[in-house]
């Protein structure tokens, strides 16, 4: 967006914060506050010659401070009455009913009008307020007569076709991919496709029954997303409830669940959408860091660039495109899933503690639902609340189809280039190309301490900033607290120059008073102590120059276990992105030999990662000896809801291995279910293994495979 656009919003958001603040409504001002003083900041990135930008952005900042706590004391407005929910309820159906109504689906819109006649007429005769019988009345009247007036012309339009119509006309047939989607193998007899509709993507039969196997994830079945699902239906007299039920939660929600309640439980106000922010997304007690992460930045781009990235992915949508909150309950999520795009359906039933906090993700903005939505869709698709985790490369696709890549950072990654990374960083960012968020490593709790970081966690990348050969990035932890606390942090007193904090639109002093988990940090200091950085490039870089092969794989739901378990016996495609001319061939393998060794983590030997150095001791112990040089590939497998890794570790080699040997070498990133380590030529000698789960007493079988082209020998020490 240019510096003008971000001016004016921050102009519409401050005047908002105001009337809001002074009609009593803190939350509301609270949040709006908090927006103006972004868009403030984005238009000073933007180069805008507005005076005194940081001085209003502090005014706004410290006006949230001095209101967190009326926002805490305020009482909240009663909750609507049940007839006041029907009312809305009704008031949905008609309005769905307009719509379908003006596309002159005449049959549907006549059923959504009676509907919504025979519940304004039932809740009329439950409440004895005046004022409410009076809406219900006019509401049913309206709906009645347009209701009367279709039969009557869908009436007259039957006869009429009925002297005319051709006998013996063929009824089209084809394999849908829609709502009608189905494991059968006959093709279905639907309704012939409208001229102004869309009938999308073409598949193969052969690409069909892949899509087949690979709709059905943890149990249910998403049906990749096609234009006839823009006429799912949304407007019921009762609330929706989901018929997969109620999501798994995880061991900390469940510790802590009270209830489910739906928006008009928890809120009188509910919104889809006040203003789509990162500022305003929390992460709480579900373990998806990466998912929130990702979420963050994809908001952060969408008004960056004033692209529908993640708000065209919610459904109902009203004509202008805009998601719509539905007082009936049901929603309808857009992910890109095993290869497609998907529909996925949830209610709006959300988990709540005993004080009524949700116990999801969600806008600071209590009113507004669109990352709770959006996050339980997801959730769903992953198999419940219970999530271990994933990556941002993989929620980010999901999110927004985008293509992922990852680079890491860590000392064994030879390929890594400080300087280049960060000035490709730096272009692709500010031209929109590319979505990026970065993981810290393994580290220990003192060490996290120190620095205000945490341990295996996705961060945001909101920002990056060139400053006098300074260079910086800035991000934000999912938890919307707990912040760097090197250098260029909020108590550095050191380094912030007066400059510097201009040119970067950031006073320590107001960053000292709230802790909203956003922060600065060097490019240096970053490649330090973060592990990885995630990228998700923008698709249609890839349209000019790209030779591509359709790709659909058979992956089921979150785990790379199924990845190489099952694809290694399925038929399956792939879709290869690139910039410039390529050749696609299959690897050839230089394995000749397997051998599988199997193992149990249980009680004193599950004894976690390295962090934990009381029990990391206790953890089994393989050892296995290679008579000759040459390449190796270990692959270790464990409970899929476990995040798994092992260590290999030199005990001695024939002969001098000089540079090319090492010490120590690790599968890298914890892994739900599945890691690997591939060493292209290992020196004959005596090495040990030791698997581990990330986290202590989790308990379970697992297996290793050593693939190698030289006999080995393999024992168990411990």
């Amino acid at each position: 967006m240019d510096a003008t656009t971000l001016e004016l919003d921050a102009v519409k958001f401050a005047q908002l914060a105001v009337q809001r603040d002074q009609s009593g409504r803190y939350q509301e001002a609270v949040f709006y506050y908090k927006e103006a003083a972004q868009a403030l900041i984005y238009a000073g990135m933007a180069g805008s010659n507005l005076e005194n930008i940081q001085e209003k952005i502090n005014e706004y900042l410290e006006r949230v401070q001095a209101l967190h706590s009326a926002v805490q004391s305020q009482n909240t407005d009663p909750l609507k009455s049940k007839q006041q929910l029907d009312l809305e309820r009704a008031h949905f159906l008609v309005t769905q009913a307009f719509e379908e109504d003006d596309k002159g689906n005449a049959e549907e819109a006549i059923e959504l009008y009676t509907e919504a006649v025979e519940l304004c007429l039932k809740t009329a005769t439950e409440t004895s307020e005046a004022g409410l019988q009076s809406k219900l009345k006019q509401l049913a009247r309206q709906a009645l007569d347009r209701a009367e007036a279709l039969k009557e012309s869908v009436s007259k339009s039957t006869q009429k076709k009925s002297t005319t119509a051709k006998p013996n006309q063929p009824v089209r047939t084809f394999f849908p991919l829609g709502p009608d989607f189905s494991l059968n193998d006959k093709p279905q007899t639907i309704r012939a496709v409208q001229a102004s509709e869309s009938q999308g993507q073409r598949y193969t039969a052969e690409e069909i029954e892949v899509l087949r196997k690979t709709s059905k994830i943890n149990g249910i079945e998403y049906v990749p997303f096609m234009s006839v699902d823009l006429r799912e239906r949304f407007a019921f007299p009762m609330p929706f409830s989901d018929k997969c039920g109620k999501l798994p939660l995880s061991p900390k929600q469940k510790a802590m669940f009270a209830k489910w309640v739906r928006p008009d439980d928890i809120t009188n106000n509910p919104t889809m959408i006040y203003t789509v922010s990162s500022f305003s997304i929390k992460q709480t007690i579900v373990s998806d860091c990466s998912f929130v992460a990702s979420l963050a930045i994809s908001a952060a781009y969408e008004r960056r660039y004033n692209k529908k990235l993640i708000t065209s992915i919610i459904y109902p949508q009203n004509k202008k495109g805009e998601p719509e909150y539905n007082p009936c309950g049901k929603y309808m999520v857009k992910l890109h899933i095993n290869g497609v795009p998907r529909k996925v359906i949830i209610d709006d039933q959300l988990p709540v503690d005993h004080s009524g906090e949700l116990l999801c993700s969600y806008s600071n903005n209590k009113n507004e639902l669109w990352v709770s939505l959006i996050e339980k869709a997801y959730m769903k698709v992953m198999g419940g609340y219970d999530f271990p985790g994933s990556n941002s490369n993989i929620d980010l696709h999901a999110l927004t189809g985008w293509i992922p890549e990852r680079i890491a950072m860590h000392s064994d990654n030879q390929a890594f280039n400080k300087d280049s990374t960060f000035r490709m960083l730096y272009q692709r960012f500010h031209k929109g190309d590319v979505l990026i968020t970065t993981a810290t490593g393994v580290m220990s709790e003192e060490e996290g301490e120190k620095w205000g970081l945490v341990p295996t966690h996705a961060y945001a990348v909101l920002d990056i900033r060139e400053y006098k050969g300074l260079r910086f990035l800035q991000l934000k932890n999912p938890w919307s607290h707990l912040r760097w606390k090197g250098r260029y942090s909020e108590n550095d007193i050191r380094n912030w120059t007066p400059d510097l904090q201009k040119y970067l639109n950031f006073d320590p002093r107001t960053a000292q008073k709230i802790d909203n988990g956003i922060f600065w940090i060097s490019w240096e200091d970053l490649c330090q102590y973060y592990d990885v950085i995630y990228l998700s490039w923008n698709p249609s870089l890839f349209k000019e120059s790209t030779c591509i092969h359709r790709m659909t794989l058979h992956t089921i739901g979150n785990s790379l276990q199924w990845l190489f378990t099952r694809l290694m016996a399925k038929k399956f495609t792939t879709q290869v992105y690139s910039l410039c001319k390529f050749t696609f061939s299959k690897i050839p393998t230089p394995y000749t030999i397997s051998k599988r060794v199997n193992g149990q983590w249980k009680g004193h030997s599950a004894g976690g990662c390295g962090n934990f150095r009381d029990t990391y001791k206790n953890n089994p112990i393989y050892q296995f000896q290679l008579d000759k040089n040459g390449p190796l590939l270990i692959e270790l497998r464990g409970p899929r809801q476990y995040s798994v890794g092992f260590e290999l570790i030199t005990v001695s080699t024939v002969g001098d291995p000089g540079s090319h040997g090492f010490q120590k070498k690790s599968s890298g990133d914890y892994r739900c279910g599945f890691c690997y380590l591939e060493v292209e030529n290992i020196f004959a000698g005596v090495y040990n293994i030791i698997p581990t789960t990330f986290l202590p007493q989790q308990e379970g079988p697992f297996f290793l495979d050593f693939n190698s082209t030289t006999p080995l020998k393999v024992s168990q020490l411990q």
